[in-house]
């Protein structure tokens, strides 16, 4: 076997299409992502048979795009890594099929990968980070605490059981009346706002495991505004969205930091499209430095979906000896593994 392996990933499982290709699963060749966000902003979130149709518009001009900045063809490619679930079937769909007709055209290694393996996959782009550690992901979609045992070993600590962390800044938002994505918008009003302004309950969900709950502070802030509004109390929305940042990202940090305690591992690590906010940055490295433990994060762009990070994923699958079969479906509501 080669020492270098080349993949290109394939990512479609919500509203970006995006293809890379990656070496060893750690160098970044290219990295190409459509980005669909200008499309959905005027419903407010994720239109799914829109993003389906878009993703088929865009997805040959996507892969064409990655091998030319790699200034490579499809002769040089050594597998093919492709999401296959969790996420929206249409979307999934539309990329699986594309990367299965690649690989039984070309007969390369076909991996189907799962999107949350993907995010955490990212923490190997580059030098110097590996298994073991403790990781966070949190995105629009998603909520995990994972222990990392080895590449494609996990061991689920806990999950959201209503919302998740992005979905929570999304609608918190939209309530708000500040844009689509939620997220970015929040963290860059709360830079003005007053952390401390409200106190909305925290769920830490003291029951034994580390498992998240956002329905609950999302409620608050709602009651909170209609409160104010029934009142005729002025609403400072900066305050609004610092005092429930503030909130979400102690909870975040407090259960990434304690589970990396009860597993005594000194390693932890970031992934999704919320570990890009700056709060959650910064108050996870002044935590983990004062607990002496060693946070990593991937850089911004290979914290939303991206297909560097599938590549990735498939790379190291690969090497472990998955191979995927042709007839491999979507699967929406995959878990990352069984039993999880």
């Amino acid at each position: 076997m080669k020492k270098d392996l080349i993949f290109l990933g394939i990512e479609t499982s919500c509203d970006e299409t995006s293809a890379s290709v990656v070496k060893s699963g750690k160098y970044v060749l290219s990295n190409i992502i459509y980005s669909q966000i200008e499309i959905h902003k005027k419903y407010g979130g994720v239109v799914p048979e829109i993003a389906s149709r878009h993703h088929i518009e865009t997805i040959g001009e996507v892969v064409t795009k990655a091998l030319d900045d790699a200034e490579c063809n499809l002769d040089d490619i050594d597998g093919i890594a492709v999401t296959y679930g969790p996420g929206l079937v249409g979307a999934l769909l539309v990329g699986l099929s594309y990367g299965k007709a690649l690989a039984y055209a070309r007969d390369l290694p076909f991996v189907g990968v799962n999107h949350i393996e993907g995010h955490i996959s990212a923490n190997y782009i580059g030098e110097g980070f590996e298994p073991p550690f403790i990781c966070l992901v949190a995105s629009g979609g998603h909520c995990h605490l994972v222990y990392v045992k080895d590449y494609g070993e996990y061991e689920v600590l806990g999950r959201t059981v209503d919302d998740a962390a992005g979905e929570a800044f999304d609608k918190v938002a939209r309530a708000l009346g500040l844009g689509y994505p939620g997220g970015p918008e929040i963290d860059r009003l709360s830079k003005e706002g007053n952390p401390d302004a409200y106190v909305f309950p925290k769920s830490f969900m003291e029951n034994g495991n580390f498992d998240f709950s956002f329905s609950g502070i999302k409620t608050a802030v709602l009651n909170q505004l209609n409160k104010n509004r029934m009142k005729g109390i002025e609403i400072n929305i900066a305050d609004f969205a610092a005092s429930f940042q503030k909130n979400v990202v102690e909870v975040l940090t407090y259960k990434l930091i304690e589970a990396a305690k009860v597993k005594n591992i000194n390693k932890i690590s970031i992934a999704g499209g919320v570990a890009s906010n700056s709060l959650l940055r910064s108050m996870l490295k002044e935590k983990a430095e004062k607990e002496n433990i060693l946070l990593h994060y991937p850089e911004a762009v290979f914290c939303t979906d991206n297909g560097a990070m599938i590549a990735s994923a498939g790379y190291f699958d690969f090497m472990r000896g998955k191979r995927s079969d042709l007839n491999l479906n979507a699967v929406p509501y995959l878990k990352i593994c069984e039993g999880c």
